[in-house]
C-alpha cells in the first residue's frame, strides 16, 4: 500500500494527476483497506478458585468451614466447595497421597473457550480434551494445571 500512495503522490507532482484525482485515490485506496485482525485477548480478571485434593475431604472441609466461617456451597462425595465471597474453594478427596494444589483457575474477560485453546496451541501447550466452551484446564510451562472460564464461573461437583 505504501508503494501504491508513493506512486500516486509521485504522478501528482509530475502533473499526471490533479489534486482531485490524488485525493479521490486515497479515498478509495483506503476505503478498501481492511484492519488487521486483532487477535481476541486471555485477559484474567480474577482468581476464581484454587482447588487441593486431600487425604480426609470431610476433615479438611470442616477445618475451612469452621475457621474461615466459609459456607459449603456446593457438595458431592468426593468435593466440596466452599463460598468465599464472589469465588471459591475447593476441595477434591486425594488419591491417597500427600495433600497438594491441584489447579488454580482464573476468570477471564470476554471469555471464548475456542480463542483460548488456539493461543495455547500456538504455545505448543497441553490442555484436556473436553470440548467444553464454558470451562477447561491446561498445562502452564512450568506444569501448573490452569483452569480458563468466564468470571463468573460457579463451579460444578461430580
Amino acid at each position: 500500500m505504501i508503494q501504491t500512495i508513493e506512486t500516486m503522490l509521485h504522478n501528482f507532482e509530475c502533473g499526471k494527476l490533479t489534486r482531485r484525482q490524488l485525493v479521490l485515490s486515497l479515498a478509495t485506496l483506503a476505503a478498501g483497506a481492511q484492519p488487521v485482525p486483532k487477535e481476541k485477548g486471555c485477559r484474567a480478571v480474577s482468581i476464581n478458585h484454587i482447588t487441593v485434593k486431600v487425604p480426609d475431604l470431610h476433615r479438611t472441609s470442616n477445618f475451612y468451614q469452621e475457621f474461615f466461617e466459609m459456607t459449603l456451597k456446593q457438595h458431592s462425595a468426593k468435593t466440596h466447595i466452599l463460598r468465599v465471597g464472589d469465588c471459591f474453594f475447593g476441595i477434591e478427596q486425594g488419591d491417597g497421597e500427600a495433600a497438594r494444589v491441584d489447579h488454580y483457575d482464573f476468570g477471564i474477560a470476554g471469555f471464548d473457550a475456542d480463542d483460548v485453546r488456539a493461543k495455547l496451541r500456538k504455545l505448543n501447550l497441553k490442555f484436556d480434551s473436553s470440548n467444553s466452551k464454558e470451562s477447561f484446564k491446561f498445562y502452564d510451562p512450568d506444569g501448573f494445571q490452569v483452569q480458563v472460564n468466564a468470571s463468573d464461573y460457579v463451579g460444578h461437583v461430580g
